[in-house]
Order: structure tokens, then C-alpha cells, then sequence
């Protein structure tokens, strides 16, 4: 369903208050509530006692209290599915339980009702799993909240030009079947730095960069051991003019940024023994390290033709 630009919309722009600059500490109940539309209208309204769509909210159910630890997601009595998965939306004190809901929720959405033929003739949705998506998106970034939902995951989100053109185009290529490893290691680094673990995500970062060189080592038939660290792939790769020859002289500096960017952000800050100081990995040094392994990516497969 179109989002449609109110009148009340146009005054808040007209006086400056669209929000500039993403937050994440909170989840708004008017978005909650957004997002509950969104849901319902993408799962379908089950009026009649639809096992389709009852089928959907009971997974949820089921997988959150598992999670949890609990019977059930709230405290009333003869809830249905629909409305205990919901009400918890709507009602959870906890940002993070509230973000499992909605991540949960449209990851069946985009993985398992997109691919149910018969789920839209029983369930009558109203809108299509892309749209739900998209309105999602499009409604946190509406109201200045850092996230998206991309590849199945809730990513945080800090620029939306860094999103737009280094994060959504890394998850898109890394999409591709023979890069399922090196997607699970970039977005385990996403959600890393989605819960301010700093480390972990300077770890992905780096397992994610080697992992794809060696996938497109292996493509590619050049040799390389299991065990090579990222110096010595990128050495590989140059070695074997992924980068073309005559254009290399050009390329001087993407080595040394390759070189030195990844690899030693992660082996200062984030790989070795921090004695007896615990070090911290500030969140301006994780964003860059996060954005510059997903700028390199981009690079290296585009040089690489393995789409």
C-alpha cells in the first residue's frame, strides 16, 4: 500500500522537523502500530479461523517463546496466535525483543509466503511480500529510526547514501549462492554492530574480505591455501590482474588501501591479546571498517565477473 504524503506530513517538513539523524534506541508506538498494519495486511486478517495465516503467527509464537524461555509472548488468557505476537509488538518495554518480532515476522514473509503458491488464494493478503518490505523500509526511515530490513536480517542503518550505495549492493552480490559463506560473515557483522558488539564485528569484517577472495580464488582456478591470510590473497589477486594490467599503475592506492585498511584495523583493535587495559573499539572505527570491507567487496566481485 502507497505511502501517502498528508497534509499534516508536508507542515512537520515545512518546519523542520523530519528527523535528520537516525536513532536507535527506541521504537515509536505510532511506528509500532504502522508496522502492525503492515503485517496484517501482508499475512491477511484471519477473521475466519485461517489456518493459513493462523499457520504464520503461531511459528512466531512458538519461536520467540522457545527463544525466550517462555509459555507465552503476554499475560492474557485465551489470546490467539495473531494476538499475542502482536500485542507483544506493540507492548514490549525491550527495543531488541521488538526488533526480534518484526525481523522474524518478515523474514517468513520474504522466505516462506513468497514462495507459497497457494497462500495468497487461502489468506487473500492485501499487499505482496515486496511491498511490506519496502513500506517497512520506507516507514522507519519516515520516521528517522536506523534500521532496515535487508536479506532477511534487521541492519542498522547510519547514512542513508552509505546504505544506499555500499551496504544494500554488498548483500546483494554476496546474495549469490557461491558466496553463501562470505554473506553469513557480513551480516553476522552487521548484527555484531547492531548490538555495539565492536570486536566481533572488526572479526567479521575480516572473515567476510578473506572469505571472498578465496571464493573468487577457487572460481578463478588460481592457486591459494586454505590458511592464506588476507595479505597474502590480495597479493593473489593482484598477482593474477584482477585488477588489468594496464591499469594497475592506476590501482597503486587501492592496494595499499586494501592492504592496510581491513586487515590492520582488525589486527590492531580487534584480533590479538588486549593485556590487562581492556581495549575498546569505538563505534567510528567499526562503521569505517564495516563500510570499507563492503566497499572492497563491491570492487573486487565487479573485477572478478563472478555475479
Amino acid at each position: 500500500m502507497a505511502i501517502f504524503d498528508l497534509f499534516s506530513k508536508r507542515q512537520k517538513r515545512l518546519r523542520g522537523e523530519i528527523p535528520e539523524v537516525f536513532t536507535y534506541d527506541e521504537i515509536p508506538n505510532d511506528l509500532r502500530v504502522k508496522i502492525v498494519h503492515i503485517i496484517r495486511d501482508v499475512v491477511g486478517q484471519d477473521d475466519f479461523d485461517n489456518q493459513k495465516i493462523d499457520s504464520v503467527y503461531e511459528f512466531i509464537q512458538k519461536t520467540l517463546c522457545r527463544e525466550y524461555g517462555l509459555f507465552k509472548l503476554g499475560e492474557g488468557y485465551n489470546e490467539s496466535n495473531e494476538q499475542q505476537v502482536l500485542n507483544f509488538l506493540l507492548q514490549s518495554n525491550d527495543n531488541d525483543r521488538v526488533l526480534d518480532v518484526i525481523e522474524l515476522t518478515f523474514r517468513f514473509v520474504d522466505r516462506v509466503i513468497r514462495e507459497d503458491r497457494e497462500y495468497s488464494y487461502y489468506a487473500k493478503p492485501k499487499i505482496k511480500p515486496d511491498d511490506s518490505i519496502s513500506e517497512l523500509n520506507d516507514r522507519f526511515k519516515e520516521q528517522g529510526i536506523g534500521y532496515s530490513f535487508e536479506a532477511g536480517e534487521m541492519i542498522r542503518v547510519d547514512s542513508t547514501y552509505v546504505h544506499s550505495e555500499i551496504t544494500k549492493p554488498t548483500i546483494s552480490l554476496l546474495w549469490n549462492r557461491k558466496f553463501q559463506g562470505a554473506n553469513e560473515e557480513y551480516l553476522k557483522a552487521h548484527e555484531h554492530y547492531r548490538h555495539g558488539r565492536n570486536k566481533e564485528c572488526l572479526t567479521e569484517c575480516l572473515k567476510t574480505f578473506e572469505s571472498v577472495m578465496k571464493i573468487i580464488c577457487k572460481e578463478k582456478e588460481w592457486e591459494f591455501n586454505k590458511t592464506d591470510t588476507s595479505r597474502k590473497l590480495i597479493q593473489i589477486c593482484f598477482r593474477n590482474e584482477l585488477v588489468p594490467t594496464f591499469t594497475q599503475n592506476q590501482f597503486t592506492s587501492l592496494q595499499n588501501l586494501l592492504e592496510s585498511g581491513i586487515p590492520t584495523i582488525r589486527n590492531k583493535l580487534g584480533g590479538h591479546g588486549q593485556g590487562q587495559t581492556p581495549q575498546k573499539v569505538d563505534d567510528e572505527m567499526t562503521r569505517y571498517a564495516l563500510n570499507l570491507t563492503g566497499t572492497n567487496i563491491i570492487f573486487l566481485i565487479k573485477q572478478s565477473g563472478i555475479e
